[in-house]
């Protein structure tokens, strides 16, 4: 239940004047923020903000109108020229219309004629507004974008905001509706600070949100716009007080204290062929601190592709077992579930504990045996998916819990794993490095550790850069490969396809059905050497398929994304990733970590299409230059933003609306600060500014998250 003064932000849009059932759906369909059941309400509406303006206020001597511009003339109404009848509405209706500084003839297609009779009467003066050019060296205007009487040419030159739109909406019906939003708007009381707030010269929230749907110039678009960066600051303020609500309900938290015997640490390490690296000595030292506290443990673990995080979170979790614990490893895919197990299962194989595997595959009498041995104990690491997390999944002793690409999974499903057992130690792993604006906003509420050396024996790989034109060539070089008994992934990106709108959109099948069209090609070029995977594969299918791969019974590999994260066979050398124009930077540096994962030279090929620009091409070239994980992050964040960064699609990622990372990382800052100060003060929010930040949390959607923030915001 939201408070009284947020009833009207959170009541349905169909509230609103104007919206019948079609103008609804439409805005369904737009607002990305839709909450409450997935219906959208006033608040999606009024934080959907334009993107850019038309500004009719330019307007000049008929005789001089220059092409392309968009003007406004006040305009005599002369004789009206209907196309012949014989011609029917092949041939456009002619409005002739002139003023002191020359003439201008308006042009209309399918239009009713006895539209045009009452909207331009001959004779009478007119308000006409729209883009200009010359035909025939006359001037004339097709299809004016606005018509209207004199007195409202003041009207008519306010500058108009251009909204993203959908199939049945357009920029002046969104307007309209907003107005009428925008003057019902209640009045909230402040939660920035005063002091920063003046020192900054902000307006109000309502003033904001007021001036951000009103621009007047094209810099007032702008991230950087004081009005924008006022809601930009807001979003930030609820972002962090969310997570640090949920970081103190964490720390409070009693967890069981893990020290171990060493008995198994020392076992594997003793059998490792590697020799840990400092930075994963120093990350174990920061886990076990973490284990042995008294307090749950919430820490965050980012490595480079290669840096060995699989190891550290092993050795953590034989900590929980030489305990007589149990601990868990959370994977996205099934694909990476079965890597793991076969993995640590070799790893640990002389070391006499029980590994076990869930995931959907595992079935009847299978899946009988592994609950039962989870939940008596008997099963001291268990691996799999989110079939972890669900309530018939009983576990004996879970004081560890490992969650692999955490983004992957949404707040509620991390959280679910976390109340298995008795408040396990939460240690949460990405392979994707992540620049430090969006471990602020995304893991605010953990301490993060970081993997930056890798091995002193892995290799570098060789990554080219390469058009589509010389197709030909790499199906040589492809061949000579294969012949050499190499090992080659080749990845699809997604395609565009138009809708029946028109209107271009790429959705997760269209990429399997290019993965299919280069299978069937590859297939009859080189036979059975080639396997196909994709995420709509069945997990048996899939993991035969990495299984032949992997046994080199196929040697070419043709896959979506599905690969990206996890895989691993290390005997494959060649990565080709076609139209790699269509990826981030992040994720690019994901499927290149797919091969050199051996003791052979590698080599990764970014194909691109041969109309990509000059600033698509210096793109992928930062791929070329460096092999660091966290550089290359940072340079995608500048590019593309946060939610592109890791996938818009993940569940566990923040929808930022006003938020521009990159150009505001100083105001994240401050917020993170800002908020530490005030929880250490209050942290029951119960000040005047601590109910009014209550408010901000409710406002941006973090109370429907989960039930749970709730709890945590209480138990603080």
């Amino acid at each position: 239940m939201h408070p009284e003064s947020l009833y009207f932000l959170f009541s349905p849009i169909t509230r609103l004047k104007g919206i019948g059932d079609a103008t609804a759906k439409a805005l369904h369909r737009l607002l990305p923020a839709a909450t409450d059941g997935g219906l959208p309400v006033v608040r999606d509406l009024l934080f959907h903000l334009p993107v850019s303006l038309v500004d009719r206020r330019f307007t000049c001597s008929l005789a001089e109108a220059p092409d392309g511009v968009v003007a406004t003339f006040i305009v005599t109404i002369g004789e009206h020229e209907p196309p012949p009848v014989k011609y029917g509405k092949k041939r456009p209706y002619r409005v002739y219309c002139s003023n002191d500084t020359g003439e201008i003839t308006l042009v209309f297609f399918h239009v009713s004629t006895d539209y045009i009779a009452k909207a331009l009467p001959e004779g009478q003066k007119r308000v006409i507004s729209g883009k200009v050019e010359h035909f025939d060296g006359m001037l004339q205007m097709s299809h004016p974008d606005i018509i209207a009487p004199v007195s409202q040419l003041a009207e008519v030159q306010k500058p108009e905001p251009v909204y993203p739109l959908t199939v049945g909406l357009t920029s002046r019906r969104i307007a309209k509706i907003v107005g009428d939003a925008i003057s019902k708007l209640p009045n909230l009381p402040e939660w920035i600070a005063s002091e920063y707030l003046t020192s900054q010269k902000w307006p109000g929230w309502k003033d904001a949100l007021i001036a951000a749907h009103h621009p007047n110039t094209p810099e007032e678009l702008l991230p950087i716009s004081p009005a924008r960066m006022r809601l930009a600051y807001d979003e930030m303020l609820a972002n962090q007080l969310y997570l640090g609500l949920l970081r103190r309900a964490m720390q409070r938290q009693s967890g069981t204290v893990i020290t171990g015997t060493s008995k198994l640490t020392n076992a594997l390490l003793k059998v490792l062929p590697f020799t840990l690296t400092g930075g994963q000595t120093e990350v174990l030292k920061e886990i076990s601190a973490d284990m042995k506290s008294g307090h749950r443990m919430g820490r965050l673990l980012q490595g480079d592709v290669g840096s060995g995080k699989t190891v550290v979170a092993l050795l953590a979790m034989l900590k929980a077992v030489e305990q007589g614990l149990q601990a868990a490893l959370m994977v996205p895919t099934e694909i990476v579930a079965n890597q793991h197990f076969e993995t640590l299962s070799k790893l640990t194989e002389t070391l006499g504990i029980d590994i076990c595997l869930l995931t959907g595959s595992v079935k009847g009498k299978a899946r009988e045996k592994t609950l039962a041995d989870i939940t008596s104990g008997k099963a001291n690491i268990v691996i799999g998916t989110h079939a972890l997390f669900q309530e018939h999944v009983t576990f004996h002793s879970l004081a560890l819990a490992v969650i692999d690409e955490q983004h992957r999974f949404g707040v509620g499903q991390r959280m679910a794993l976390g109340e298995k057992g008795a408040a396990p130690h939460i240690l949460h792993l990405t392979a994707t490095p992540i620049p430090r604006s969006l471990t602020m906003t995304l893991y605010g509420d953990m301490d993060c550790s970081s993997l930056r050396e890798k091995p002193a024996k892995r290799l570098p790989i060789t990554t080219r850069v390469i058009p589509l034109s010389r197709y030909g060539e790499i199906m040589e070089r492809l061949k000579a490969a294969l012949d050499k008994g190499e090992k080659v992934y080749w990845v699809c990106p997604l395609i565009e396809e138009k809708t029946i709108e028109g209107e271009l959109e790429l959705t997760p099948e269209n990429d399997i059905a290019a993965a299919q069209s280069r299978f069937t090609e590859f297939k009859a070029r080189f036979g059975d050497k080639v396997g196909l995977v994709h995420g709509r594969m069945k997990g048996e299918a899939r993991n035969a398929e990495m299984a032949k791969f992997s046994s080199g019974k196929t040697q070419l590999l043709v896959a979506t994304t599905v690969i990206e994260v996890g895989v691993d066979v290390r005997d494959a050398t060649i990565m080709v990733i076609e139209k790699a124009e269509r990826f981030g930077l992040s994720q690019l540096h994901q499927l290149r970590g797919r091969v050199g994962r051996g003791d052979k030279p590698s080599a990764c090929v970014l194909l691109f299409s041969d109309r990509v620009g000059d600033v698509a091409k210096s793109r992928l070239s930062i791929l070329r230059e460096s092999e660091d994980g966290f550089k290359i992050a940072e340079v995608d964040l500048s590019l593309r933003g946060g939610g592109d960064l890791l996938g818009s699609r993940q569940s566990g990622l923040p929808r930022f609306i006003f938020t521009h990372l990159y150009q505001h990382i100083d105001l994240l800052q401050h917020a993170r600060e800002d908020i530490g100060a005030l929880l250490d003060a209050d942290p029951r929010l119960e000040s005047l500014r601590g109910k009014a930040l209550r408010l901000l949390l409710q406002l941006f959607g973090y109370e429907v998250l989960d039930e749970r923030t709730k709890q945590a915001s209480e138990a603080v």
